[in-house]
């Protein structure tokens, strides 16, 4: 008695021990212990480690003891497995659970006030917080999480156990923590309450104008950085965003990036301060997978892989783009692409419609070459690392915490049940096991339809049915069997019975022999009553060998992965380019029958009779052979937004920061003969972005289209833009031109001072990136292009940089040029100017097409730009016009698209003519270029012949024949069922000019919000 005594009592105290809380109970207390044996057990510790026949015991929350031949305990419920399966329950490295939704900002309405949108240009959370609202580290989702009881039972159905946490908005997100998927308080959910710092390139709900664009975001983080580092070193304020950014410094730095393009520039951000990302990507990285390597970060990847599209209908079909129909044959290899790469991942529910689509994600990821260890390992293991729970789950090992899921048979086998998913040591039953199997041949009697009969074959886990009415007017059909534990539902039509569509829904009302019984609902209208008996056991058809499927046919990789994108990149050769008329735009002048040599992506030789030693040779008789075509002032080959209009001075903006390279636009100006594009910032404000100087490189990517060595410009802008004359409720200054004037003074007089204060040595003085721009115009280390119509603002701005110091590089626009050409010549100003654009809005009502020829005959370096995705394809014609409107010799015509703005960019020494040593960039001609009727038959850029009129021939047959494919292939998987989506023309990039006007995040948001609500 004594001994019995003894053991209640030591099971009341450790009762009592773990009932110990901070929360009251009001009412008794009836803490127990879960002492659970699993014996029998197929047990995945691991991806590396499957224990069979094992022993699993677990106490209350934790783990005591995994292996075989394991002594079960006293006081041990014992659950006999009889060989299924414990896998680790799965780990969501990204999700939003138990997060508040934010909410938007008002929907967008332009930056500054454009549309009638109120300009707000700091922050109006109280508090001593940063400026800006996208800057919000201080949030902290241990302090807003909540428990989601819906969405965790979703999540526990498809196998999860535990996640991470995210408070989705903003720039500077804040800390994450990992819960598990439990129902009961927060306190006892919470794994790892920081377990990581949070970033994105989107503001968010942010109020804030700024940023506005994808180059003022990158901008605004780049800044904030710099701003950490300063703060830990002063004592002139005290700010909870800065302090709080600092502290997150040592926790794993996890980074949404939409597309593999965002993972370059975060990369970027990786390497200038020495950080290390984790980064939740968009899933397209196996689009360039070398370069995403290359950046060794571990990634969190989405597996919601496009839907296939119904294309029966061929006029719709036709609005599929070549990307999307190759996005979505191509998708389901991400994985596994990332896997043979040796990239290290996890997988993550974000972005599926429900967390019940998981498992079909990772089967088709499977399928398409994803290794069955590297996608358990993806929700496990790799994922509990990065959030620094590994040792509580990740594993079944002894002292984790109890998070494990029992299946019927390997997790990522066909077929596979779910039955039950451990949290914590709490049982989530998902189905019911050892259920009766119900395959076999029932008779059912069907109010309203009669004697019936019901064959269920498939298997256990993924039965199929078909029904037979019996009688005179005999139908067979296949019918929809579904079941939840002892509920069924059956669903058929019998198609020659008038009745219409039939659900059957019921329940078992006997285990031996099998018996159902339920309501019959027809047409969705109840119709009486059904039961049904047992007839016979299924009969297993005679096993066969199944003829290996051979493995999908996929096409391959684009480079860009836009139309006339090709699978292997043109590759520098050398070149012999005979008997044409050259363009040297040297002291040669035109050469009849001459020879030009590219070598090493340089121009060898250039004459007559040139020898081709080992050169491929190309007859260019009776054709023209000119430099390639420069345009001063381009907006191509930029994402997000080309405006960071929101302030009116954003010189830290970078232009060089957002490229893309799968614009089409490149390659269509390479049709044009353009060969170097410097592609501008907007003219929203009277200081803007750092420019970027390019070559049309089709197919590399975009750190491979800069024009190394070239010197840095920046765009400035007068006129109507930077007042913004269209504005509603425009707050933001200058709102006249008096204030543009006022706004050039202020920039560089702060400017100077920011620079008298860095020579200081020993001063902690905040780094400014805005300012460091206008000390590089200072020092002459940067150079201004300036978009300008009117003769005063001219000289309003010429006589501010003869009074502050700076100096003027290039005005472009400059419709008025001609009335101070010769202030400009003085001043060593060049013009970059439209050939006969006017009368478009007030500013350009004095403008004339002999403009440029003006400029050109006072001595001024004159250029013609385009401004325009499509007139840079004309550039040539362009140059034409001169001709026409002023009489300009031909050569010189030339020259204003070829050597004058490489003049005005300093690169006149790399290009710009046929001269031995500068670059191969060189444009074979079909007639004269100034001529409408002259065609670029090959645009070389380095030597390297990017556009080829010929190989563009072919290539649209190829992508012609390709499309057809995978339209059939999608009605091929139609018709296999696979879900489809009517197809929808992608969203059409937009085309950037100077005046282009935008909220990239407000509309970005705006957009994810009606896709969401959807």
């Amino acid at each position: 008695m004594k001994k019995i005594l003894l053991a209640l009592a030591l099971v009341f105290s450790t009762a009592f021990l773990f009932a110990q809380q901070t929360y009251p109970v009001n009412g008794s207390y009836d803490i127990r212990q879960g002492l659970y044996a699993f014996t029998n057990a197929n047990i995945v510790v691991n991806a590396n480690q499957t224990i069979s026949n094992g022993v699993l015991l677990i106490k209350d929350k934790i783990i005591q003891s995994v292996g075989t031949g394991t002594a079960i305990p006293k006081g041990y419920v014992v659950i006999d497995l009889k060989g299924k399966y414990i896998y680790p329950s799965l780990i969501d490295a990204f999700t939003s659970y138990g997060i508040p939704e934010a909410q938007r900002a008002a929907a967008a309405g332009g930056f500054g006030g454009f549309g009638g949108r109120q300009s707000i240009f700091t922050s109006t959370k109280k508090g001593a917080y940063s400026w800006n609202e996208s800057i919000r580290p201080e949030t902290e989702v241990r302090s807003i999480f909540t428990i989601d009881a819906k969405k965790a039972d979703d999540l526990r159905k498809a196998g999860f156990g535990s996640v991470n946490a995210i408070n989705r908005d903003g720039i500077a997100r804040g800390t994450s923590a990992a819960v598990t998927l439990i129902d009961g308080k927060e306190n006892d959910a919470m794994l790892n309450d920081q377990t990581a710092a949070n970033y994105s390139f989107n503001r968010g709900t942010s109020s804030n104008d700024y940023p506005s664009s994808l180059m003022g975001s990158i901008a605004l983080l780049r800044q904030t950085y710099l701003d950490a580092a300063w703060y830990k070193n002063q004592k002139e304020e005290y700010n909870i965003s800065l302090e709080q950014f600092n502290k997150q410094q040592a926790l794993p730095q996890i980074f949404e990036a939409d597309g593999w393009a965002n993972i370059l520039r975060v990369d970027k951000i990786a390497k200038e301060f020495g950080k290390t990302f984790i980064i939740k990507s968009t899933g397209d990285e196996y689009q360039r997978i070398d370069a995403v390597k290359a950046t060794g970060a571990t990634l969190i990847i989405p597996i919601n892989f496009p839907k296939a599209f119904d294309v029966e209908d061929p006029t719709e079909a036709r609005n599929l783009s070549l990307a999307q129909l190759k996005g979505w044959e191509l998708a389901p290899t991400n994985p596994g692409v990332l896997e043979k790469a040796g990239v290290k991942f996890a997988l993550t529910t974000t972005g599926l419609d429900a967390p019940s689509a998981f498992w079909a994600s990772v089967q088709q990821a499977i399928t398409a070459g994803l290794t069955e260890k590297q996608a358990l390992m993806s929700v496990t293991e790799i994922p509990a690392a990065m959030l620094g729970i590994s040792d509580k789950v990740g594993s079944i090992e002894k002292g984790k915490l109890a998070n494990f899921l029992i299946t019927s048979d390997n997790i990522f086998k066909a077929g596979n049940i779910i039955y039950e998913n451990w949290v914590q040591g709490k049982r989530f039953v998902v189905s019911k096991m050892d259920v009766t199997d119900l395959r076999g041949t029932y008779n059912l009697n069907i109010d309203g339809i009669g004697s019936t009969v019901l064959r269920v074959t498939g298997t256990a886990a993924a039965p199929m049915a078909a029904i037979e009415r019996l009688g005179a007017d005999s139908v067979k059909t296949n019918a929809t069997f579904t079941r939840s534990g002892d509920w069924v539902t059956i669903t058929f039509n019998l198609k020659k019975n008038p009745v219409g569509d039939v659900r059957l829904s019921g329940f078992l009302t006997s285990a031996s022999p099998v018996a159902f019984s339920g309501d019959v609902i027809v047409n969705s209208i109840a119709a009486g009553h059904w039961s049904g008996t047992f007839k016979e056991a299924a009969r297993e058809m005679p096993k066969r060998d199944e003829p290996v499927k051979a493995p999908a046919t996929l096409g391959s990789l684009i480079f860009p992965f836009i139309a006339f994108g090709t699978d292997k990149l043109p590759a520098q050769e050398s070149v012999l380019l005979k008997n044409a008329t050259v363009w040297t735009n040297e002291k040669e002048g035109i050469l009849q029958n001459a020879d030009v040599l590219l070598e090493g992506g340089k121009i060898k030789a250039v004459g007559k009779n040139l020898s081709a030693g080992s050169a491929k040779v190309i007859d260019a008789t009776g054709k023209h052979i000119t430099a390639g075509i420069i345009d001063e002032h381009s907006h191509i080959a930029g994402s997000g937004g080309i405006n960071e209009g929101a302030q009116s001075v954003s010189s830290e903006v970078r232009i060089g920061d957002i490229l893309t390279s799968e614009d089409v636009n490149i390659y269509r100006q390479l049709a044009g003969g353009v060969t170097t594009s410097q592609i501008l910032h907007g003219s929203a404000n009277p200081i803007g972005g750092q420019s970027q100087l390019i070559k049309l490189r089709w197919g590399k990517l975009p750190e491979e289209l800069k024009f190394a060595g070239a010197d840095g410009f920046i765009k400035f802008a007068l006129g109507e833009n930077v007042k913004q004359s269209s504005s509603q409720n425009n707050q933001r200054f200058p709102a006249t031109r008096m204030g543009v004037e006022q706004t050039f003074v202020d920039a560089f007089s702060r400017a100077k001072d920011y620079e008298k204060a860095l020579s200081v040595k020993g001063n902690n003085v905040r780094r400014d990136l805005e300012l460091d721009a206008l000390v590089e115009i200072l020092n002459n280390k940067r150079f201004i292009t300036c978009h300008s119509y009117v003769q005063s603002e001219i000289n309003m701005l010429i006589h501010v940089a003869d009074s502050l110091g700076f100096k003027i590089n290039t005005f472009t626009h400059i419709l008025e040029g001609y009335k101070v050409a010769d202030k400009m010549k003085a001043h060593g100003i060049a013009a970059s100017t439209f050939s006969d654009w006017w009368a478009y809005k007030m500013e350009v009502q004095e403008a004339i097409p002999y403009n440029g020829k003006i400029m050109h005959n006072v001595g001024i370096t004159t250029a013609f730009n385009s401004d325009d995705a499509e007139m840079a394809r004309h550039l040539n014609q362009e140059a034409g016009k001169s001709v026409l409107y002023g009489g300009v010799p031909e050569e010189e015509a030339l020259k204003l698209v070829t050597l004058n703005p490489a003049k005005m960019l300093h690169i006149d020494n790399k290009v710009g003519s046929l001269k031995v040593g500068k670059d191969a960039d060189v444009v074979i001609w079909s007639a004269n270029p100034l001529s409408i009727y002259a065609r670029a038959e090959k645009t070389y850029v380095d030597g390297i012949a990017y556009w080829d009129m010929d190989r563009d021939a072919q290539v649209q047959v190829a992508q012609k024949a390709e499309k057809a494919r995978i339209i059939q292939k999608l009605l091929e998987s139609k018709n296999a069922g696979a879900r489809t989506q009517r197809p929808m023309g992608e969203r059409t990039p937009r085309l950037y000019h100077c005046e282009s006007q935008e909220d990239y995040w407000a509309e970005l948001n705006q957009m994810e919000g009606e896709h969401n609500h959807e």
